[in-house]
């Protein structure tokens, strides 16, 4: 949620711009503050972030994105396994191929998301790749809409490799893999192009208006990681509510249930009232638990600014909302809201810039003027922070 001063917007930012009383109302009765999710030296990514908002320090933990979602899509990573993101994309192609030969494949990255490709048609284009490319040694997962899994028996994971929704409209040449191994991984991405443009999938899409997925992007790749449970770190069991396989799998690793919600999308047309009813029951046999929403992300990295503002604001009603009223039923309760990282609308990808959050404690409400929930927090004398990012669990979950 968490963005820049926008233009269209007077030089506000989107969460200052946004209607959103119940966090206004989070902010003013609660603590408020500003938090680093992204230590110094790290990409910002969801998977460092929410690792970071969970307690755990990413200096500690982090081996890479790909190894958490193989958790999520239920993918037993052996010690040498290698863990890839799959992304299922759109690239606007010209000539030629990506490496090799006398040619070089020209070609942009049209959509990082291959129009929100829907599930169904994305497993059965990764089947196929699996049919087609799949090896001993090489194998491929279908996850949920254009984000997917390859894993690489006794592969190399000194490539540098680069996010697809960070090369958005640019051309792809200066991004392709680059390190030890990175033959194997630029000639899959090779290979898909003329794979994926032959399947009855991808001509049904393009005769229906819809982009095609013609092409698969690898990055994020990494080995399986070792961390304690959230119970063996802080006592307590919970359970992870996510439309994204990252943070389910950051939430497996976490010994947490996780908890599948009917509609949940990953984009605004998810279930948000879903999401906070499933919240809410679960906090009847748990201790915690962690509401993840995608969409003001998605918004941030096609630069989408009506589609980021409904996001937020469809956040605060029907999330936050809706977990306000049904908190009542609790005699003792604490509410943390926060964004992962920011993505701003001018940049199109993650930043490593600090995040506002607010913590509610219904035990403790603080009296005193009107606060509103953004990024203007951090001039406030009274605002907390959290340079070391993952301590602000450990204050959420111990102190008044």
């Amino acid at each position: 949620m968490a963005d820049r001063p926008h233009a269209d917007l007077g030089g506000k930012t989107c969460l200052q711009a946004a209607k959103t009383p119940n966090l206004d109302q989070l902010a003013s009765l609660g603590r408020v503050g500003m938090v680093h999710t992204v230590p110094e030296g790290f990409p910002p990514g969801s998977d460092v972030a929410n690792l970071t908002v969970m307690g755990y320090d990413p200096r500690k933990y982090y081996t890479g994105r790909s190894p958490l979602e193989a958790a999520s899509i239920g993918v037993e990573l052996a010690p040498d396994d290698i863990a890839f993101r799959c992304n299922l994309v759109t690239l606007r192609i010209t000539s030629g191929k990506f490496s090799g030969g006398a040619k070089s494949r020209r070609a942009v990255m049209e959509d990082f998301s291959a129009g929100h490709i829907g599930s169904e048609d994305a497993r059965l284009l990764i089947e196929e790749l699996d049919s087609k490319l799949g090896t001993d040694h090489i194998r491929f997962y279908p996850g949920v809409s254009y984000r997917h899994l390859m894993v690489w028996k006794g592969g190399r994971d000194r490539i540098e490799c680069t996010p697809p929704h960070d090369i958005q409209d640019k051309d792809i040449q200066d991004y392709l893999p680059r390190g030890e191994g990175d033959e194997t991984i630029n000639h899959l991405m090779e290979a898909s192009v003329d794979l994926l443009a032959a399947n009855p999938v991808n001509k049904k899409r393009v005769e229906t208006g819809k982009r095609p997925a013609n092409s698969i992007w690898l990055w994020g790749q990494g080995r399986r990681p070792s961390m304690p449970t959230f119970r063996e770190k802080y006592g307590m069991e919970g359970a992870m509510i996510s439309a994204v396989d990252l943070t389910k799998g950051i939430g497996i690793y976490a010994g947490f249930e996780v908890i599948n919600v009917p509609g949940a999308t990953g984009w605004i047309d998810t279930n948000y009232v879903g999401k906070a009813e499933h919240a809410l029951w679960a906090l009847k046999t748990k201790d915690i638990v962690y509401v993840h929403v995608e969409a003001p992300d998605e918004a941030g990295h096609t630069g989408d600014l009506k589609n980021k503002m409904k996001a937020i604001e469809d956040f605060d009603e029907f999330i936050v909302g809706n977990i306000i009223h049904g908190m009542k039923q609790f005699d003792e309760y604490r509410i943390l809201v926060l964004p992962d990282h920011p993505t701003p609308l001018e940049i199109r990808t993650h930043s490593n810039d600090p995040v506002p959050f607010a913590i509610y404690d219904n035990t403790a409400e603080r009296k005193g003027d009107p606060v509103t929930y953004d990024e203007r927090i951090a001039y406030r004398k009274d605002a907390l922070v959290f340079k070391d990012g993952h301590q602000l669990m450990d204050h959420f979950l111990q102190s008044k």
